[in-house]
């Protein structure tokens, strides 16, 4: 029985996937480094985690603590850890759930929308400096590329957890 009559992948897609994961070890090493350099320039020093929640609250509204932390795949300890400091410093609050007023949502604040907006924009003109003298098709196939992969990851049911999401 050959590799392609198991379904298990050949040499050939083995190598190729070997040289696709080092790649991507060596982009999120580069992106951990950019990220470290970024929140050392942002006065408030939010971590990957308070970033991730703001984007997730501005992004897809207002969430209960236990949903956000199911879609961060983060503890809820965690969670509510950086909510205290995301609320100390006024980019998120709590409002009453409209669809069960005895328990509580977290929402983005408006300046949390402009410290998000601003992270937002930082990172946008990062990326278009790292692009410049890419063509506009280069770019495109890229993103399309990358959305792929990661429709693929957060679909991949070896990774999601039980009461967790698959998508983030």
């Amino acid at each position: 029985m050959s590799p392609a009559d198991s379904g298990a992948p050949s040499d050939a897609e083995l190598a190729a996937a070997d040289r696709l994961g080092r790649q991507l070890v060596r982009f999120a090493r580069a992106l951990n480094r950019v990220r470290h350099r970024s929140a050392a320039d942002d006065a408030r020093h939010l971590d990957k985690l308070a970033y991730a929640m703001l984007f997730r609250l501005v992004e897809h509204g207002p969430q209960r603590t236990g949903r956000l932390a199911d879609l961060l795949y983060a503890e809820i300890s965690l969670v509510s850890r950086q909510t205290r400091t995301l609320v100390q410093l006024g980019l998120i609050e709590r409002r009453a759930d409209p669809d069960d007023g005895r328990v509580s949502v977290l929402a983005a604040t408006e300046d949390g929308v402009r410290v998000f907006e601003q992270a937002r924009q930082r990172r946008s003109e990062w990326l278009a400096g790292l692009v410049e003298g890419w063509s506009a098709a280069e770019v495109g196939q890229l993103t399309v590329l990358l959305d792929r992969l990661n429709d693929g990851i957060e679909a991949d049911p070896r990774d999601s957890e039980p009461g967790g999401a698959a998508r983030g």
